[in-house]
C-alpha cells in the first residue's frame, strides 16, 4: 500500500511541475482550477501516506536491537564488549595511576619506576602478545591498540608514550617480524616482564623525512651493522632493545638492535615529553637484525605509529576539554561563571567538535588497516588534522585559564607542551 502511495505522490508532484511550466493553462484560463485540483490530490496522498506509517508504527514496536543477519552489513561505531571493557580499564588506570604521577614526573624529568609495576599489574603488554604466548592479541588488533592509547592518554600524554614504548615494539614484532625474530623475542617478552624496548626513528635534521635517512645499515655475510644518530628516543637510556630505521641499499628498513657498548646515549632536552627521558642515541657499527621479510611495508609501519600518536593526542585533548569545562563553571568573574561568556563557551564547543573530527579520522584509518585495506591516505590526513587541532586545543586550554594557564599550578601548560609532539615526532610507537 505504501509503495503505491509513494508512486502516486511522485507522479502528482511531477505532473504539477510540468503543468506549471505550460502556457496552455493561461490561454484556456484553467490554471487556478487545475492547480487547485492537483493540490488537493497531492494533499490526500500525503495524508494517506502519513496514516499508513502511523498504522505501521502502532503494529510494530521499534527497538534498538538489530537483526543478527544485519549486524555486519550496517555502519556501526559501537565498541565490542571486549573493547569497552578495555577502555573502561584504561580510563580507570589513567585516572587513578597516571594523572596523580604526571605532575611530579614532569617536574623531575624522570619516568616513575613504580609505574612499571603498575603496568605489569594491568597486564598491558599482554594486550600486544599473541594468544599462543598467553596474550590476548589476535592477528590484527589495531583498533583496540588505538583505543588503549587514547584512553591511557587521558591520564597523561608523556607517561602514556613511555608505557606504550615496549607495548608498541611487541606490536611491531607481532605484525611485521620474521619467524626467527618472533621466535626469539616474543617469548622473551612473555617470560621476562622487566624487558624494556623502544623506537629510534627520529633524526636531528631540519624537516625530518623518515624516507630519507642518514642512519646507514651495511650487510656483510648476512649480518647487519648500523651507523648513525637518532634523537628524541623515548626511555632510550634504559631500554634493552631498540627498533631502528636505517637506509639499506638505498631503501629504508627497520632493524632490531640490542643494547651494547657500541651504543651511547646523551640526554635530549625538549619542550615536552620531559618524563619520557628522551635521549639522542649514537650507533657505532652496532650489530642489528632485520625486522621483517619481503612482505614488510615500511610506509604502513610509519602510518600505524603516527596513528598511535594521534590517538594519544585525542585522549589528552579530552583531558584538556574536561578540565576547561570544570574550570569555566567554577571560575567566576563579575558575579557569574566565565562559562556564561560566549567567547569561552564557543572555544570549548570548538574543542569538542575538533576532538570528534580527529577521532573519526583516526578510527577510519585504523579500521581500514585492520581490514587489510590501503590506509596511507587516511592515516596521512588524520595526522595532518591531529597535528593542527591538538596544538590548537592545547593553546585554547591555556587561554581559557588565562594567567593560571601559564603556571604549573594547573596541568594545561604541561598538556600544551606535550601535545606539540604530535606534529613533530614521526612514528616512534606502533599500533
Amino acid at each position: 500500500m505504501t509503495n503505491m502511495v509513494n508512486k502516486a505522490q511522485g507522479f502528482g508532484l511531477s505532473l504539477i511541475t510540468k503543468i506549471a511550466a505550460s502556457d496552455v493553462l493561461d490561454q484556456l484560463k484553467l490554471r487556478k482550477f487545475i492547480e487547485k485540483s492537483l493540490y488537493q490530490g497531492s494533499k490526500m496522498s500525503f495524508k494517506t501516506l502519513s496514516q499508513s506509517q502511523k498504522v505501521f508504527k502502532s503494529n510494530h514496536k521499534m527497538t534498538k536491537q538489530r537483526l543478527p543477519s544485519q549486524q555486519k552489513s550496517l555502519f556501526d561505531l559501537n565498541l565490542t564488549e571486549e573493547q569497552q571493557m578495555t577502555c573502561d580499564a584504561m580510563d580507570q588506570f589513567a585516572a587513578e595511576v597516571l594523572y596523580p604521577l604526571a605532575h611530579q614526573a614532569d617536574h623531575d624529568e624522570k619516568f616513575p619506576p613504580a609505574l612499571w609495576q603498575y603496568a605489569t599489574d594491568l597486564g598491558l603488554n599482554y594486550y600486544a602478545l599473541p594468544e599462543a604466548l598467553g596474550g590476548v592479541a589476535s592477528e590484527k588488533n589495531i583498533l583496540s591498540n588505538i583505543l588503549i592509547a587514547e584512553h591511557l592518554a587521558k591520564g597523561d600524554f608523556t607517561l602514556t608514550a613511555g608505557l606504550l614504548s615496549t607495548f608498541s615494539v611487541i606490536n611491531a614484532i607481532t605484525q611485521w617480524g620474521s619467524e626467527s625474530i618472533q621466535a626469539t623475542y616474543l617469548s622473551s617478552f612473555a617470560n621476562e616482564l622487566d624487558i624494556q624496548a623502544t623506537f629510534a626513528i627520529q633524526e636531528s635534521t631540519p624537516a625530518f623525512n623518515p624516507y630519507t635517512l642518514k642512519t646507514i645499515a651495511t650487510s656483510s655475510h648476512g649480518k647487519y651493522t648500523l651507523h648513525g644518530e637518532k634523537t628524541l628516543v623515548i626511555l632510550g637510556e634504559t631500554a634493552d632493545l631498540f627498533l631502528v630505521n636505517a637506509e639499506l641499499n638505498g631503501s629504508p628498513e627497520v632493524f632490531l638492535v640490542k643494547r651494547d657498548n657500541t651504543i651511547t646515549a646523551k640526554k635530549t632536552s625538549a619542550m615536552g615529553l620531559k618524563a619520557a627521558e628522551t635521549v639522542t642515541l649514537k650507533f657505532e657499527h652496532s650489530p642489528a637484525e632485520l625486522l621483517g621479510d619481503d612482505d614488510f611495508n615500511y610506509s604502513a609501519f610509519l602510518d600505524l605509529g603516527n596513528l598511535m600518536w594521534c590517538a594519544m593526542a585525542v585522549g589528552t585533548c579530552e583531558a584538556v576539554k574536561a578540565y576547561c569545562i570544570e574550570y569555566a563553571n567554577e571560575r567566576t568573574a563579575f558575579g557569574e561563571p566565565i562559562s556564561h561568556r560566549q567567547s569561552v563557551a564557543f572555544m570549548i564547543a570548538d574543542m569538542a567538535i575538533e576532538i570528534e573530527s580527529m577521532r573519526m579520522m583516526i578510527l577510519n584509518a585504523a579500521s581500514l588497516a585492520e581490514a587489510g585495506q590501503p590506509f596511507h591516505r587516511e592515516a596521512y590526513l588524520a595526522r595532518l588534522l591531529c597535528a593542527e587541532k591538538s596544538m590548537k586545543i592545547g593553546t585554547d586550554g591555556v587561554q581559557i585559564l588565562g594567567g593560571h594557564g601559564f603556571t604549573k599550578e594547573h596541568p594545561v601548560e604541561r598538556w600544551y607542551r606535550d601535545l606539540r609532539a604530535t606534529a613533530i615526532i614521526h612514528s616512534g610507537l606502533h599500533a
